[in-house]
């Protein structure tokens, strides 16, 4: 009995921690399901386990001297994707775009900073957005983190304005 249960805990155990495992292939919407290849771009991607990570980030936001807009905003998430890309181009970010408006995706804030531009998106229905993009891009290297959680209009806009203020 005890080496089931040791047996369970484990498959339990890998099945939770799956998730964070990094892989080279895309794991946001577009480019995994694009028709698009982009042969010179290298993908690295991993999803965030939000039960492991909230504890965390949230202390440390808070530690860090953070607003309470960014912690409140940091509680209502439930899933994080990253995606780092090498390599990539302007039509990649083009044809990204193209996409997300294509999926009505609203731009709702556009950061230059150091040469690096930051892309905040949402997908909203009503007052309720469930889904928001943050794109970073330089040159050749881009950043997309696709962010799930249960938004206002309100919680996004005091982010962004907490966040450009630094």
């Amino acid at each position: 009995m005890k080496t089931l249960k040791s047996i369970l805990f484990v498959i339990l155990a890998i099945s939770l921690f799956q998730s964070c495992i990094v892989s080279g292939r895309p794991n946001i919407d577009f480019f995994s399901e694009s028709r698009h290849h982009y042969k010179e771009a290298r993908f690295t991607s991993f999803n965030v386990p939000m039960f492991l990570a909230k504890p965390y980030l949230v202390k440390s936001l808070k530690e860090k001297g953070k607003s309470d807009e960014v912690v409140s905003l940091m509680k209502k998430v439930s899933k994080i994707k990253i995606m780092m890309v090498e390599n990539g181009n302007k039509e990649m970010l083009n044809d990204y775009a193209r996409y997300l408006n294509d999926n009505r995706y609203e731009d709702w804030a556009t950061i230059k900073h150091n040469g690096d531009n930051v892309n905040v998106r949402v997908n909203q229905n009503g007052d309720a957005i469930k889904n928001m993009l943050i794109t970073v891009n330089s040159s050749k290297d881009m950043v997309f983190v696709a962010v799930k959680g249960n938004f206002t209009p309100n919680d996004i806009s005091k982010m962004i304005s907490s966040v450009s203020d630094q």
